[in-house]
């Protein structure tokens, strides 16, 4: 190729934002030419490194938009610690069906038996999948809520949740919220009804969620909701921190002795 056309070449990938064919071609051409492979053949390779540096880059800015506090895995959880678990289901959830039919999800059960892990690894699989969602405490949710009303950008707060394929809820039950506080998450919950997916992870079981939402007749209404087309997980075990802090002393003890 000529001087001139290898300009005008970088300058029209340049203008038509395709980054990874700008930086790639000279070299996939070099190798093309080596094998002496067919102008499609080459043409076919270029654009699939285009297709895939792009999607690398948009599954990253999902995940980014996800605001997961921590990235873990499925690879990292201790399924074996868990025993009443299913753990092909919980897989089964990963390919994301669940969401297309608009159906919720809670994780239930005491604190360390890794519901945040096992939530934050399905909402990662999800996001490789293309699902938009967010990642938010409970009270960090109320808080948000709380000040876009007073603030009055309530509506294009709620309009923004909306959007999302699936918005996940860490640690409810943990800390209480005021009953403005309590009523605002229940309208953000309720509005998602058969339209949108939810995930809850709570250390509380559904019997005592009225401590939540201060109240039978707003708790009855949103388990309800929430409940009619929801995957349960019941999630009881030993701590996982508790096992790996009676790991790590059990490990120094033995250092010690040695």
């Amino acid at each position: 190729m000529s001087q001139t056309n290898a300009l005008l070449l970088k300058a029209n990938l340049k203008q038509l934002r395709l980054p990874t064919m700008l930086a790639e071609w000279e070299k996939l051409g070099r190798e093309a030419a080596e094998r002496d492979e067919p102008y499609d053949a080459y043409l076919l390779r270029l654009t699939e490194l285009e297709v895939a540096s792009r999607t690398a880059n948009a599954v990253a800015a999902r995940i980014r938009a996800a605001a997961f506090p921590v990235l873990k895995d499925f690879d990292t959880f201790d399924f074996t610690a868990v025993p009443g678990l299913a753990k092909q289901k919980v897989l089964e959830l990963a390919r994301g069906e669940w969401i297309e039919q608009h159906y919720n999800c809670c994780l239930i059960g005491g604190s360390g038996t890794g519901k945040t892990h096992l939530a934050t690894a399905l909402g990662l699989a999800l996001c490789r999948l293309g699902k938009r969602l967010r990642f938010v405490t409970a009270a960090g949710l109320v808080t948000l809520l709380e000040e876009a009303q007073q603030q009055h950008r309530l509506d294009r707060l709620l309009n923004q949740l909306d959007r999302l394929d699936l918005l996940l809820v860490d640690e409810l039950g943990y800390l209480s919220f005021s009953r403005a506080g309590a009523e605002l998450l229940f309208q953000v919950f309720a509005d998602r009804y058969e339209r949108k997916s939810l995930l809850i992870t709570s250390n509380l079981p559904f019997g005592e969620w009225g401590q939540i939402f201060q109240g039978d007749r707003m708790t009855a209404a949103l388990l309800d909701r929430l409940t009619h087309r929801c995957h349960i997980f019941e999630m009881n075990g030993e701590s996982y921190r508790f096992r790996e802090s009676m790991k790590t002393r059990k490990d120094k003890d033995t250092k010690k002795g040695k």
